[in-house]
């Protein structure tokens, strides 16, 4: 099966670069495409320096859609926003007084790759970060998800105030230029060894929840990271896997993994009921505005929005975001705001104009709640609805 590679690199613009990201994208694209993927034929999409956390999105988005095998090569720093203290990728624009808005939040790497089957989807990252960031990643080490491959070194702050080479990136790209991809963690293992010195202080990264454990030798002259935290139930951004399983049933039954084969075999409605089942089961369970029941909201959202049907994946997370705020989240809470913007990215692609005016007051609504991080969010969604209405609505 064809596979996808996709290649970020970002770094602000202004005197906050920490790291000379784009300077390894020359030395990536030398390297075979069906490399890259790890996969006989792949296709590859490039963001180089991106100006605005949207056009991430998109792309991610499109990428985690794919079928077959998904690789993530990430450079570039990540910083903690001033407001709510969560991690984000710094982007051309970003400033420290403007990360919340400019940066793209490292939540929405777990959100956009949690339906992917397991097993097919993995992040290596080469990263810089500040001394505020730094501490704050020892403490919590990054993890991309439950069912996610993450590999990669993140860099202590450096002294000097020229940017940094991803010294990382550069040698495993090197290793990959012969034409062969060794599995991840030898991959990984080799790269650290060329750019690292034995006493280097950067955290490694070798989250694999499918690789076997490795031989205890393998590793033993590598510099290792903190033991990462098992992501909890109430973990923002992170939905868990089976979130109200039965504590009699099989505990090998994954029914996400159930779903996602039903997606790529194209048989959406039976993935749609499956979701419906959980959510109902969860309801029972746990109770209306659960975690367990919001999570299947969301899951059923995302099954509509891969079955082509924008309107009731819009309609979907609108009720997702209802139910948060309900639940006592705040309007900007990561969660929130996320399931607001979602429902506006779909209902921009909603075409029907009948879907368009049953729709947009609802959503006018949520925004004048939950604006989100992008400017004029209200006045887009006005705007377009007045096309479609002939009247100002809200």
């Amino acid at each position: 099966m064809p596979g996808t590679a996709l290649l970020i690199a970002a770094a602000p613009v202004t005197k906050s670069r920490l790291v000379d990201a784009a300077s390894v994208l020359p030395v990536l694209a030398a390297v075979a495409p069906a490399t890259l993927a790890g996969t006989d034929t792949a296709s590859v999409v490039e963001l180089a320096d991106p100006l605005d956390p949207q056009t991430v999105l998109t792309r991610l988005r499109a990428a985690a859609m794919a079928p077959g095998p998904l690789t993530i090569y990430l450079v570039g720093q990540v910083h903690l926003d001033r407001r709510q203290r969560h991690l984000h990728l710094a982007l051309a624009r970003a400033t420290p007084a403007t990360m919340r808005y400019t940066g793209f939040p490292w939540d929405w790497f777990t959100q956009e790759l949690r339906l992917r089957p397991a097993g097919s989807t993995a992040l290596i990252a080469d990263l810089h970060t500040d001394a505020e960031s730094w501490q704050a990643l020892r403490e919590q080490p990054l993890d991309a998800g439950p069912g996610v491959a993450l590999y990669g070194r993140v860099a202590p702050p450096a002294r000097r105030r020229t940017p940094a080479a991803p010294a990382y990136m550069k040698a495993l790209a090197t290793i990959l230029r012969s034409g062969h991809r060794p599995p991840l963690l030898p991959l990984h293992q080799q790269a650290a060894a060329q750019s690292l010195g034995d006493d280097a202080p950067d955290l490694l990264l070798a989250l694999d929840p499918h690789a076997p454990p490795p031989p205890s030798a393998a590793a033993a002259h590598l510099p290792q990271a903190p033991a990462a935290h098992p992501p909890g139930p109430d973990q923002p951004g992170i939905p868990h896997a089976d979130p109200h399983a039965d504590p009699h049933a099989d505990p090998h039954t994954d029914p996400h993994a159930a779903i996602t084969a039903a997606v790529e075999a194209g048989r959406h409605g039976e993935a749609a009921a499956l979701a419906a089942s959980w959510e109902q089961t969860a309801l029972r369970m746990h109770g209306p505005g659960s975690n367990e029941v919001i999570h299947w909201m969301e899951v059923r959202a995302d099954l509509a929005r891969f079955a082509g049907d924008p309107a009731r994946s819009c309609e979907t997370w609108l009720a997702v975001a209802t139910a948060r705020l309900t639940a006592g989240q705040a309007p900007d809470s990561p969660e929130v705001e996320a399931a607001a913007d979602r429902a506006h990215h779909l209902w921009d692609r909603v075409r029907d104009p009948e879907a368009v005016r049953a729709l947009g007051p609802a959503l006018i609504r949520l925004r004048r709640q939950v604006p989100g991080r992008q400017r004029g969010t209200l006045t887009l969604a006005q705007r377009r609805l007045e096309q479609f209405h002939g009247q100002r609505v809200g």
